[in-house]
């Protein structure tokens, strides 16, 4: 396929835009280790579910408003929050 540089033009903005995902996710997961990190000395349980319930309503309003669908936002954030109660879950296991 010949060079288009229009479509070269997306891809390089969809990378920039994988990568500062990657970064972002990043820095949550190192705030939400501190959390866990907390919760295991204090007895906290790992999960929160009144707090997990009200980050996806947010999450879900914010899509709206981003004209993202607010159930994929729902299904990101439900990923993104199991893999956090596993890792507070092996922090208070290891503790």
């Amino acid at each position: 396929m010949a060079h288009d540089p229009v479509l070269a033009a997306f891809r390089q903005s969809i990378d920039n835009i994988d990568a500062a995902l990657i970064f972002m996710l990043a820095e949550r997961f190192k705030i939400t280790k501190a959390v866990g990190e907390y919760k295991a000395k204090t007895a906290l349980p790992p999960a929160d579910p009144g707090r997990e319930e009200q980050q996806i309503a947010r999450m879900k309003r914010l899509a709206v408003d981003a004209d993202l669908d607010p159930d994929f936002s729902e299904k990101f954030l439900r990923f993104v929050i199991d893999e956090v109660i596993r890792h507070h879950e092996q922090i208070r296991d290891a503790g």
